[in-house]
């Protein structure tokens, strides 16, 4: 599991080298500098998932029943819940810490090493931490937005990040090469199925790389700030993806060729 590990510092390297390369003539999203690297390395990873991942996301979806796919959900989420336990004690967020630690071995014990989850029932509320999310907690600037090949949208923060969760895991730790990519194959194709009621937005949307970038970006300053947002980062926030659609227009209007057999620009979809 090395090779994952070192992933996204590969691809945060890569693109400091690239950073000076730029769109002419656009206005540059402050957020991303890297844009034109991340706008490649985004169709490549679109590519791939509508010729691979997607489509047996759907299979899984339609010929394995229900109650299964919630075991494997469960049984994911509570392998790689150690993740959080320890984030939790890095934040010094200590209720958290022994709440999610008390799922964990309930889940595991009673849940038949997590397949099913009694803690939830038994009042334990679920958590999601990760090592992102304490730098963000302790002040640490999220930096450039970045596209990791294969990984998807991130920051750099983000992406120091999750090479330090993969020590966190215990799946890190399995020496059976063949049980230890039983159990990635498994968590890949779990992620992917459960992001597959998120391809109709993102099918419909404008621009597809600027609407998963804000998604993202609004995501996880969401979850640095436990949920509170306020009105003056809303606002921002709000701006910020209106210039950027602005951009898109604007480019989209001055590459018109009058010309071109009477073709007009893309309309934007309405809502």
């Amino acid at each position: 599991m090395h090779s994952t590990a070192c992933a996204p510092l590969l691809a945060i390297l890569c693109l400091i080298v690239a950073g000076c390369s730029l769109p002419p003539n656009s206005k540059p999203d402050p957020r991303d500098p890297f844009e034109r690297v991340n706008r490649a390395t985004f169709r490549f990873n679109d590519a791939a998932d509508r010729a691979i991942a997607r489509p047996i996301a759907e299979t899984y979806q339609k010929a394995v029943p229900h109650i299964v796919r919630t075991g494997v959900s469960n049984f994911v989420d509570n392998l790689y819940y150690p993740i959080t336990i320890v984030n939790d004690l890095l934040q010094f967020r200590f209720k958290p810490f022994v709440s999610d630690t008390g799922r964990f071995l309930v889940n595991t014990t009673l849940g038949l090493g997590g397949l099913f989850d009694p803690a939830t029932q038994s009042g334990f509320q679920k958590n999601g931490e990760d090592l992102g999310l304490t730098f963000g907690h302790w002040g640490t600037h999220p930096g450039p937005y970045i596209v990791i090949p294969f990984l998807g949208p991130s920051d750099v923060r983000d992406g120091i990040g999750r090479v330090g969760d993969i020590w966190l895991s215990p799946p890190h730790y399995i020496r059976n090469s063949d049980i230890s990519y039983s159990i990635w194959g498994i968590e890949v194709l779990d992620t992917r199925y459960r992001l597959l009621p998120a391809d109709r937005a993102l099918d419909q949307a404008y621009d597809r790389y600027t609407f998963l970038k804000n998604a993202y970006l609004q995501r996880r300053e969401f979850l640095v700030s436990y949920g509170h947002v306020t009105d003056e980062q809303r606002r921002k926030q709000e701006q910020e993806q209106y210039e950027e659609e602005q951009k898109i227009i604007e480019e989209t209007q001055d590459t018109d060729q009058p010309n071109s057999g009477g073709k007009q620009p893309p309309q934007r979809p309405k809502p």
